[in-house]
């Protein structure tokens, strides 16, 4: 067997499962031209996945936190070993090391689904109409054909943009509705992508080691750039997933984010809150009154001699 066998019957099997028990609640045929059983098979499927990996994404978010704290030593050792770029990555990693914080975790629940995404495409690319083999990684001829069958609003859920006509015609399918369905799914799916990105960045804010911030962008804007080129390969159900998951995942972040917000920069690391920055604010307003105050009682009064004097006074008088 190939090392990934394990993770396309693992996938097979609980894709299979909840079809199963969808299957034997909802009547059957389509509805509005869908096949919803299978629909609800990948939904509960994305559901499982994210369950599972809700620990990581916590862990995600605590890391980052500490990483935000951590941001004025960051900031110390590159400015003390600017010039010596090698001891001060040697630096940081002791420093990450010493206080918990993995820079690397914010991609990690992203890597952990990178799996399951290759094997639900694994296996739902071998559901074609010139596949004969009907029994790949525990299915039946009866499901692979259910499968077959299987409809998003009229497009076969096994087909992608670039399906050939003569596939499509094999099952009365149109395809137009197979590209508009397929074009409007990439859409989701890098639209989603990237906003899931941007909205934990825009909590968290961008970070300060280079290494983090480069992780940072490629998620941001390389990954969706990505998706918006190889979606057009992907069968309509994998990008289905995927657009469920990053729903899913928009919605997962936002509680957690609420959960634990991000800390508030002190000032005396020299950062200033964000309500100090905003002009006319309570806090701006009372920052700036005790800051005036603050100059009035060091401000000589009127008549007052200068600090100096006494020692000019001194000097005058020794040399008389």
């Amino acid at each position: 067997m190939f090392p990934l066998e394990w993770l396309y019957w693992s996938i097979s099997w609980l894709l299979l499962s909840w079809h199963s028990l969808w299957d034997a609640i909802l009547p059957s045929g389509e509805v509005l031209g869908t096949n919803w059983s299978w629909i609800l098979a990948i939904v509960f499927l994305v559901l499982t996945v994210r369950t599972l990996l809700f620990p990581l994404f916590v862990k995600q978010i605590k890391s980052q936190r500490a990483m935000q704290a951590l941001q004025p030593k960051v900031k110390e050792l590159q400015a003390k070993y600017k010039h010596d770029r090698q001891e001060m990555q040697r630096q940081l990693m002791e420093l990450y090391r010493k206080e918990k914080a993995n820079p690397l975790m914010g991609c990690l629940p992203m890597l952990l689904q990178a799996p399951v995404f290759i094997g639900l495409l694994h296996v739902l690319r071998r559901v074609h109409p010139g596949n004969t083999q009907t029994d790949l990684y525990g299915w039946t001829p009866d499901q692979f054909d259910s499968f077959l069958n299987s409809r998003l609003f009229n497009a076969p859920i096994w087909s992608s943009f670039n399906t050939p006509d003569a596939q499509l015609q094999e099952l009365n399918s149109s395809t137009i509705t197979v590209k508009i369905i397929c074009a409007v799914l990439i859409a989701c799916m890098v639209a989603t992508t990237y906003m899931t990105s941007r909205q934990m960045i825009l909590k968290t804010g961008w970070a300060e080691d280079r290494q983090q911030k480069m992780m940072q962008r490629l998620m941001l804007y390389g990954i969706p750039a990505t998706l918006l080129v190889s979606g057009v390969m992907f069968p309509i159900g994998v990008v289905l997933y995927w657009v469920i998951s990053n729903a899913f995942s928009l919605g997962q972040q936002m509680w957690v984010l609420r959960k634990f917000p991000p800390p508030k920069m002190s000032g005396s690391n020299g950062a200033k809150s964000p309500a100090a920055g905003k002009p006319g604010s309570k806090a701006a307003e009372k920052a700036r009154a005790e800051a005036v105050a603050r100059a009035k009682e060091l401000a000589p009064k009127p008549g007052a001699k200068p600090a100096n004097s006494k020692k000019g006074g001194t000097r005058k008088g020794a040399g008389k």
